[in-house]
């Protein structure tokens, strides 16, 4: 169904009465999982655009409040969790409002400063006490799946980039990933969907970690994604000195930077510009650095479009 304002303000009068008068701004460009409107000069409503996004409004509101405290970058306050209505069909949320833009590599007022807040809040969030230690009980929305389990959609999307990337070098980082040793440690807090879009800055300077839809517990390796939509080659090697990674888990992260890169290039990269430029950038880092520490291949051929 088309989530606009107009439905928003149903969604509200009906559930949150008192906050039905507040102005209303959709945020464009939206996000892929989530349509957002601004509810006056405080707040936002976050609304899942489908079945894929569905639980994740009711996970921030259990789990965010817990881990902030704990956290050295601000994150979304949620204040109210609404229900199913008015012909929608999935749960969603209010969350105070955050201010700041999306960052960009090249737009980073100090990139030193910018990899040691992004280490400090990865190891923060993994030294969180486990979710059955916060809320006891179990916790199967918290589960995170394995690498391993989009072998198959990974291969297919290295196919359907061929011509435009390294198909052969994509190959070669996803099968060293899938061949490196698994981790053999309990399982940590990871955000899951930690790249440039979900981090906001101010004046060039990281402030605040959003959209925590993928929290889970599992691999950390899945939270390194980072290092290859935000990082460049200068600050990747401080990045990963910060957290103190192991070369299987490095290895790993890799497999993750290059599966997501994938999904976003070949989901949105016809129709959306700007996934289309965020989406090769990091494809392309994870190439470059396959390149750099593999000296029989030759260099990553720029991206052709």
């Amino acid at each position: 169904m088309t989530i606009d304002s107009t439905l928003v303000r149903r969604l509200l009068t009906a559930q949150f009465p008192h906050w039905s008068h507040l102005p209303l701004n959709r945020l464009e460009p939206a996000g892929s999982d989530h349509v957002i409107h601004r509810l006056g000069d405080t707040m936002s409503v976050r609304l899942p655009r489908s079945d894929w996004a569905d639980g994740e409004a009711a996970k921030e509101h259990t789990w965010l409040p817990l881990l902030a405290p704990r956290l050295p970058l601000a994150v979304p306050e949620p204040l109210a969790l609404g229900t199913p209505g008015c012909g929608y069909a999935h749960h969603w949320s209010v969350t105070r409002w955050l201010a700041g833009t999306t960052p960009a590599a090249d737009g980073l007022a100090d990139p030193a400063l910018t990899t040691r807040q992004l280490a400090d809040f990865l190891r923060s969030l993994q030294a969180a006490p486990a979710a059955d230690a916060l809320r006891p009980g179990p916790h199967p929305e918290l589960t995170r799946a394995p690498l391993a389990t989009r072998d198959r959609a990974t291969r297919e999307a290295i196919d359907a980039v061929d011509g435009v990337f390294d198909t052969a070098a994509l190959t070669e980082v996803w099968d060293n990933a899938l061949a490196a040793p698994a981790r053999d440690r309990e399982p940590v807090w990871c955000h899951g969907d930690f790249h440039t879009g979900n981090l906001l800055t101010v004046d060039g300077r990281l402030s605040a970690v959003i959209d925590f839809g993928g929290l889970g517990m599992g691999d950390p390796a899945c939270d390194l994604v980072i290092a290859y939509t935000l990082l460049s080659a200068t600050t990747r090697p401080l990045f990963r000195a910060a957290l103190a990674l192991d070369d299987a888990t490095w290895t790993r992260g890799m497999g993750w930077a290059l599966t997501t890169g994938l999904n976003a290039y070949t989901s949105y990269a016809a129709t959306e510009p700007r996934v289309a430029r965020q989406s090769a950038r990091q494809l392309t880092e994870v190439l470059t650095e396959h390149a750099d520490v593999t000296p029989t291949r030759p260099r990553a051929p720029a991206v052709r479009n």
